[in-house]
């Protein structure tokens, strides 16, 4: 990518918390947040937000008559995009764009309001205008008080990467110089637990110190984990401040499937978008790749493969947050993406306190951040400082 596109804001909030500062903090001990929650039928390790992001939460939802009937996903992103568009200077009334996707959606509400029809044979009023796809944009633009383009999508686990794919994209094209992207997750519900237990791939083991084993190739059991949140960052093509990170490259692909959650052996739709963030970059000068890795032995050991493909003998070091957060579906691509920009900011490489890293990285300058979800939708970006 011959124009770099700068990072000048990021905001996110998860179980980690809802600042840089505490995120960073937690990023640093060895602690996981995963916690077993009860569901009413069944139990589940997850990484939720904490007591204090939650009041946040509900204090935005207290602030507007109109809020108290919106779902957490629509929630987390405003209270994210809320600090991102002040950390970037950016005003009420400015020309910019707004890209945020999810995974699940409202998924919470839609599962109360399926439950009341069949319950009640009859719909909620505000059933359809709550859960629809669009929901998450339109309100952010709404609270914003943004002037330009406002879009949604759905691309699974990549999703909060494709968004910013699609912020690149724009603003490259001129169509316009400043782009909010991310994604935002509320998943923590029954429903949804219940689809990832019944595909076999969840995290059993409550009494195990690291639950989730993102990462470690040698575990004999899936062990993904969900957890909740929301990221987003602010770009330009031309800031007027200091930039966090810059967007040196961007990489998509998708591949054959055999079945609907399926990934080839090699991750041949990883090999595929990393190559295309690094045509423009040595892969010797890469000093972090911040893996997908869900915790699933295929998905992880696939994506390890595909790495080892593109990089050789140049192995970068290697690295992820779902052991410590879970897997937060759409937002968990920007979640790294924020990893990825800490490290770089403290210069400071985060590890898997589980695993045997075989390269730690002297300077972290260049990281490649990966994501991939169901139906084999890859997208890496390559950051720098």
């Amino acid at each position: 990518m011959k124009t770099k596109i700068a990072i000048t804001a990021l905001s996110s909030i998860s179980a980690l918390g809802s600042t840089a500062r505490e995120t960073w903090k937690n990023y640093l001990n060895n602690h996981h947040f995963l916690t077993e929650k009860d569901f009413g039928t069944h139990k589940a390790l997850v990484a939720a937000l904490s007591g204090g992001s939650k009041t946040e939460i509900e204090a935005i939802r207290a602030s507007d008559v109109k809020y108290k009937s919106l779902d957490n996903s629509v929630l987390y992103a405003m209270q994210t995009a809320r600090k991102a568009v002040e950390q970037a200077g950016w005003k009420k009334g400015d020309n910019f764009g707004i890209n945020i996707g999810s995974s699940r959606g409202a998924t919470s509400l839609f599962e109360k309001y399926y439950q009341e029809y069949l319950t009640d044979k009859k719909s909620s009023t505000l059933a359809s205008p709550t859960t629809t796809l669009g929901n998450i944009s339109s309100w952010l633009a709404h609270d914003l008080q943004s002037q330009g383009p406002e879009l949604s999508h759905s691309i699974t686990c990549s999703t909060a990467l494709h968004a910013l794919v699609n912020g690149v994209a724009w603003i490259k094209s001129g169509m316009s110089n400043k782009f909010l992207v991310g994604g935002s997750e509320a998943s923590l519900t029954p429903f949804t637990i219940a689809q990832m237990k019944a595909l076999k791939i969840y995290a059993e083991n409550p009494q195990d110190d690291y639950p989730c084993k993102a990462l470690d190739l040698n575990k004999k059991r899936n062990s993904m984990a969900l957890g909740e949140g929301a990221a987003v960052v602010c770009m330009e093509a031309n800031p007027s401040g200091e930039a966090l990170a810059y967007v040196e490259g961007v990489g998509y692909a998708t591949e054959v499937l055999k079945h609907n959650i399926s990934i080839s052996e090699e991750a041949e739709c990883f090999q595929k978008s990393m190559k295309m963030a690094l045509r423009n970059t040595d892969p010797s000068l890469v000093d972090v790749v911040v893996m997908h890795a869900p915790g699933t032995i295929k998905g992880d050991s696939t994506e390890v493969k595909a790495i080892e493909k593109i990089f050789g003998e140049d192995m970068p070091a290697l690295t992820t947050n779902k052991w410590k957060i879970g897997h937060t579906f759409g937002a968990s691509g920007m979640l790294s993406l924020e990893l990825a920009v800490l490290m770089m900011q403290h210069q400071a490489f985060i590890k898997v306190p589980y695993i045997e890293h075989k390269k730690m990285p002297g300077h972290i300058k260049k990281v490649l951040v990966n994501a991939v979800g169901f139906g084999g939708n890859a997208v890496s970006v390559l950051l720098s400082v």
